[in-house]
């Protein structure tokens, strides 16, 4: 009952400061509108009735009367920008710089969302400018990061490099896995125009900065099967196994191919076989699957699937297993099994993936560099039903 009591005393007390508060913030809200400028309201009905050239000559002119307002100017830009009207946030930001009365706090800040309107639009000479002069600024960092991203656009590496090093030197953080990827792009770039010692250079810079680039020693391998060079090209890939061994399944066909030029596939394969013993791979399965097929028949090939079915059971696995028995089956057989082949084959279509580690975006062939997210070595060297298994 007194509980009762004390909140029957107490409900109009609560009712009576409810009421003063609502007061004193209708008289704050009234008195602030007072004070904004005509043209506010006039750019919030333009931008209503959906005339948004007018709206942006409505707030430029509240900016002139109300300095105040800057960052209202701020926010519409960076809402245009972010609805693809590019061209609309570059005027409203190039408006905001060019005021002699900015504050410099706020003039980098104009630069900063001004250099953003420009890599939008794809004016990427205008936006390196701009995020250059932001160094030494509390924009720097940011501005650093979206420079890495126009010189990878640009695939100007010698950038890349450079704009890396000077990251790592503010955050205290290491590049080193993506300037070896820069140095390999270099690489890549000079094997395509046949020039070979400048290839080599930066291949044996890539490793230097990252002694764990697989992708140098891939490289450097291929470089030297090009030069007819294949022992040299052996050596470079087999140093692979000791950089990462999941990536041996890349260069496994090559590494066979060259060997079988040095009229040596025996050994080749011996190799493979052990590869495969130690380091499971569907990859590296199909081709050592193929030689021992083409080497010693359809029956070796059964059994080599067979048992790598039996110590790692995958339905990727099973499809190669039903391509061997098609291969030695009797022809009473082989309709029942061309039907189950195509039958697993169909669903499996979706397992023989790569997938990105840090965005998830699926694809049929291997990536250094992920499309979707633009991060470095994000794939990992097997298919998504092996690294699903091996969790």
């Amino acid at each position: 009952m007194e509980f009762e009591l004390w909140w029957l005393l107490a409900l109009p007390l609560f009712f009576a400061l409810g009421w003063m508060a609502a007061r004193i913030d209708i008289k704050q809200l009234l008195s602030e509108s007072r004070a904004l400028p005509l043209s506010y309201f006039k750019g919030l009905n333009f931008l209503l009735n959906e005339q948004p050239d007018k709206a942006i000559e409505a707030f430029i002119e509240v900016v002139k009367v109300d300095p105040q307002t800057v960052e209202l100017h701020f926010a519409l830009g960076s809402l245009f920008r972010r609805r693809g009207e590019v061209e609309r946030a570059i005027r409203m930001h190039q408006n905001l710089v060019e005021r002699a009365d900015l504050a410099p706090e706020q003039r980098e800040n104009a630069l900063f969302e001004l250099a953003q309107d420009y890599l939008k639009a794809g004016l990427l000479d205008r936006a390196e400018e701009l995020f250059l002069k932001l160094a030494g600024t509390r924009h720097e960092q940011s501005g650093f990061k979206y420079l890495l991203e126009i010189y990878e656009q640009e695939k100007d590496w010698l950038k890349a490099i450079d704009i890396s090093r000077r990251m790592d030197s503010i955050t205290g953080q290491s590049s080193a896995k993506d300037i070896a990827h820069f140095y390999c792009e270099l690489g890549a770039a000079e094997m395509l125009h046949s020039r070979p010692d400048e290839a080599r250079t930066y291949l044996e810079e890539a490793l230097g900065v990252n002694r764990k680039c697989v992708r140098a020693n891939l490289l450097l391998g291929d470089m030297e099967l090009g030069l007819k060079r294949h022992e040299e090209a052996i050596e470079a890939w087999k140093r692979i196994e000791n950089q990462n061994p999941g990536y041996l399944a890349l260069v496994a066909e090559k590494l066979l191919e060259a060997y079988r030029t040095l009229g040596r596939v025996e050994q080749g394969l011996h190799l493979l076989k052990g590869y495969l013993g130690s380091y499971p791979s569907l990859d590296l399965l199909n081709v050592v699957f193929q030689a021992v097929l083409e080497k010693d028949g359809a029956k070796p090939a059964y059994h080599l699937v067979r048992d790598e079915l039996r110590r790692n059971p995958t339905l990727l696995g099973l499809d190669k297993l039903l391509e061997a028995q098609l291969l030695e089956a009797p022809i009473e057989r082989r309709n029942d099994l061309e039907l189950i082949k195509n039958l697993v084959h169909h669903h499996t279509r979706s397992l023989a993936m790569y997938r990105c580690d840090h965005c998830g975006f699926r694809a049929r062939q291997f990536y250094w560099h992920c499309p979707a997210c633009g991060h470095w070595e994000t794939y990992p060297p097997r298919r998504t039903e092996e690294r699903e298994l091996a969790k």
